[in-house]
């Protein structure tokens, strides 16, 4: 099975993140996590959760409520962990995605700054020619956020805003989180049951 690096930045839209590492995890794949204090703090406001400010803290939290057995499949991995797998072209694993995605980490991606392990592993996605797929949260976007996704776009990296669509009827908050997190799993190739496909009947 696949073995994703999953990053949480500052930017709203945290309930996309956790979906999405819930259904990696249960589509078996291992799954890396990144979070900067800025997801911290969104989480606590969308959410009203509290998350540890150790890494390895985080880790047991996560495999607690996700049901992980196997703690080499689900890893934490604070800022400055540069001796973490995704710090390496040697070990970049098979893809990354940053959900939610602030404009100053896609901005830093852009330019290749590195300066933390999320931006490092990003650049090593890019170099290495793996898939990296980022979900910038902003509204409106500024020529200059849309000159940093381009140049993105033309590296190869994947730019999926979260945008629900309303042909799959969506009931709930869940049914349009839902439809972005599988528009990500797709990205993969991650199978998933999230919502019905478009033209498929039943």
């Amino acid at each position: 099975m696949k073995t994703i690096t999953l990053a949480f930045t500052g930017a709203s839209g945290m309930p996309y993140g956790l979906r999405t590492l819930e259904c990696l995890l249960a589509a078996g794949c291992t799954v890396h996590v990144l979070y900067t204090q800025a997801a911290q703090i969104v989480t606590k406001q969308e959410l009203d959760e509290t998350w540890p400010s150790r890494a390895a803290d985080l880790a047991v939290l996560f495999r607690q409520r996700y049901g992980v057995t196997d703690q080499s499949k689900l890893q934490v991995f604070g800022q400055q962990e540069w001796f973490a797998p995704m710090a390496s072209g040697s070990n970049p694993g098979d893809g990354m995605i940053v959900c939610p995605c602030t404009m100053g980490a896609l901005s830093a991606i852009a330019v290749g700054a590195s300066d933390n392990l999320l931006e490092r592993a990003a650049d090593v996605m890019i170099k290495e020619g793996k898939k990296l797929v980022v979900v910038p949260r902003e509204a409106p976007f500024s020529v200059l956020h849309l000159e940093n996704m381009l140049k993105l776009a033309r590296l190869g990296v994947v730019i999926l805003p979260p945008n629900p669509a309303f042909y799959h009827h969506p009931k709930t908050i869940a049914d349009l989180v839902d439809f972005v997190v599988a528009r990500i799993l797709d990205q993969f190739q991650i199978p998933h049951q999230l919502m019905q496909r478009w033209g498929d009947k039943g």
